[in-house]
């Protein structure tokens, strides 16, 4: 009788260690994780002082339209045709609504005819103060004729009227042009692409791309300029831009 007491015993005691060493679930509640998730995209949208000024102003970043739309501000890095960071505090690509729109515009007629390609971002919007210190660094220089003298008067980006694109791969590797982007050379023009082919200065590919990323963007109503291959406006009208706010800071 001892014995079967003894066995019952430790029994009892093996059963409470097994339920005490069981790992317990707890469920995180449902109100805790979207809290989680809000916070962080709170914190990955916080705009930057002159992020913030440009949205007030009434801009808007494309990003936020199409995250398929890829931005990379060449002029947020040191590598650019002046070897210097120039915006400190600009990361996103501002622009003016009617802008932003047509944009938006070109990716859909992009994506409908090649679905593996995306718009890739070069330059946006561009403070008035920037633009002052671009044309100090050029002046008296052979690349004065690619900058706007803020002195005489402002170009489209000043106004979040313009934009720098090119077409992006599903890899993320842009596509040859025939030159790299800010390249101020005949080969980056687009009124005698045909000669630059004939002469081997560009390739059969490399036209087709710009005829292609200029089909979307023009299709969607915006302007090119013959000397970059890159450069888009909102309007080609000089009365046009005059009712157009600078972005003056």
């Amino acid at each position: 009788m001892k014995k079967l007491w003894i066995v019952w015993l430790l029994s009892v005691v093996l059963l409470l260690c097994a339920c005490t060493q069981q790992p317990k679930t707890v469920e995180t509640p449902a109100e805790e994780q979207t809290i989680e998730v809000c916070d962080t995209l709170d914190e990955e949208n916080t705009d930057t002082p002159t992020e913030a000024r440009l949205r007030a102003m009434g801009l808007v970043d494309i990003a936020e339209m199409d995250s398929s739309i890829a931005v990379h501000l060449v002029y947020a890095t040191p590598y650019n045709f002046l070897g210097k960071q120039l915006y400190h505090d600009l990361n996103k690509a501002f622009m003016l609504p009617e802008m932003a729109e047509k944009v938006l515009k070109a990716q859909q007629a992009l994506k409908k005819i090649r679905p593996d390609l995306n718009l890739l971002i070069y330059d946006a919007s561009r403070p008035v103060s920037v633009q002052y210190e671009m044309w100090d660094m050029v002046k008296g220089t052979n690349m004065m004729p690619y900058v706007s003298n803020p002195n005489r008067g402002h170009g489209m980006h000043n106004y979040g009227a313009a934009v720098d694109v090119t077409l992006m791969d599903c890899t993320g590797r842009p596509l040859p042009m025939g030159s790299e982007y800010d390249y101020f050379g005949e080969e980056a023009n687009t009124n005698n692409e045909q000669q630059l082919l004939a002469e081997g200065r560009i390739t059969k590919r490399e036209l087709e791309n710009r005829l292609l990323l200029r089909k979307v963007m023009t299709g969607a109503g915006l302007h090119i300029i013959q000397s970059e291959w890159w450069h888009f406006n909102l309007t080609a009208s000089e009365t046009e831009r005059q009712k157009l706010q600078l972005i003056d800071f």
